[in-house]
């Protein structure tokens, strides 16, 4: 082993800890289950997929790490008793993955993204060419990287044909059908069950709050623009949520506190979920918000609850109009808008009866974008 992967300055055992003088200074005190149930051998991972084979209660109680030393190639080996079993880590899976040292995986929360507002795009919006991202696998990570930094992008020049918004998520994923369909037309329409089937305004809103899950990435795909008005509207809902909590940390509280009731219900469907508006992980950061106003149930909480919640949803919901927050565009014919819908909320201006607007929408899941913008970045780093 050269001296550049020489991580590991010192092994010791102390009580049912493996203890690790690392050649930075800092140290590492392991338990022994743990180690024992992180082993990388054969006999407890497959070799192919990298999957336990054993259980943590194959794991015997009285578990204890007998001897603990580097091999000629500078391999960690630990012997467990009582089952006589060796162990062999590679110093850099160790400190790559100790607890002490390396917080848990998390790519959703507000500290992994770039929150911004309506002046944070002092250039150009997020725009890209469809037939490039679907081309070159360069522009393809470039966009799956927009999701995950700013929660959005817009394709141009996407071909104006019925159901192509499904193709679209061919490309990145894989279809979320739901009681509207693989797809569904936002278009104007006689008696709708929705009022985004009118030529109304609509309030910054995330998709489907009465749906658990709720489909995590919507799709909007405009196939014809001739009218005047139903500009596109985006708020970033982490960057609001972290306004509202620098603004008042008690309603703020509130929110990711106190769980509503959202229904959506017609002839065919009754949906209900009851979650908080702002949700967070086990950090306090902020993962998901959700907001439809059109969508909230009967509103149902102790009385010394009613007054500090309206106090917060009140707050909440004037935070999420703020102009300065918002960015406006048009989506032209041919453009398609991509959401997180975790995150990003969207709006729509009024739009005349004069004209056609025609947009055909569809939902698919960041799990898929994501394990192929983690696919991408790997391929990418290895050459």
């Amino acid at each position: 082993m050269s001296q550049e992967t020489e991580l590991i300055t010192k092994l010791s055992i102390t009580g049912d800890e493996l203890v690790i003088e690392w050649h930075d200074g800092k140290e590492s005190r392991l338990y022994s289950h743990w180690l024992r149930d992180h082993c990388q051998m054969p006999t407890s991972i497959d070799v192919d997929n990298g999957q336990r084979l054993s259980s943590v209660v194959n794991i015997p109680q009285e578990t204890y790490i007998e001897k603990a030393y580097k091999d000629e190639k500078g391999n960690v080996c630990v012997r467990f008793q009582p089952e006589n079993h060796l162990s062999v880590f590679l110093q850099s899976w160790l400190r790559k993955n100790c607890y002490d040292l390396n917080l848990h995986f998390d790519d959703r929360s507000e500290k992994q993204k770039h929150l911004w507002q309506k002046d944070s795009f002092k250039a150009d919006l997020p725009f890209i060419n469809y037939e490039s991202m679907c081309n070159d696998e360069n522009v393809k990570l470039d966009a799956l990287r927009l999701v995950k930094d700013v929660g959005f992008f817009v394709l141009e020049s996407v071909p104006t044909i019925k159901g192509q918004v499904l193709k679209v998520i061919s490309e990145l994923g894989y279809t979320r059908e739901t009681n509207y369909g693989a797809l569904f037309e936002v278009r104007t329409e006689v008696n709708p069950n929705n009022l985004a089937y009118t030529n109304m305004g609509l309030g910054s809103h995330t998709d489907n709050p009465y749906r658990d899950p709720v489909p995590t990435v919507q799709l909007l795909h405009c196939l014809e623009s001739s009218t005047e008005g139903g500009d596109s509207v985006l708020v970033d809902g982490f960057k609001a949520a972290t306004v509202l909590r620098q603004e008042s940390k008690e309603d703020f509280d509130i929110l990711t506190s106190t769980w509503i009731n959202f229904r959506f219900s017609d002839a065919k469907t009754d949906l209900r979920s009851r979650v908080p508006m702002i949700e967070l992980n086990d950090n306090n950061e902020i993962v998901k918000v959700r907001y439809n106003n059109r969508s909230i149930d009967t509103i149902k909480l102790p009385e010394n609850k009613i007054r500090p919640f309206y106090k917060a949803h009140r707050h909440w919901n004037e935070i999420i109009e703020r102009n300065d927050l918002k960015i406006t565009f048009k989506l032209s014919e041919g453009d398609l808008m991509l959401i997180d819908n975790t995150r990003i909320m969207h709006a729509r201006t009024a739009f005349s009866k004069k004209g056609k607007r025609h947009l055909q929408g569809a939902y698919t899941d960041l799990d898929g974008l994501y394990s192929l913008l983690n696919i991408l970045e790997n391929r990418q780093q290895n050459g």
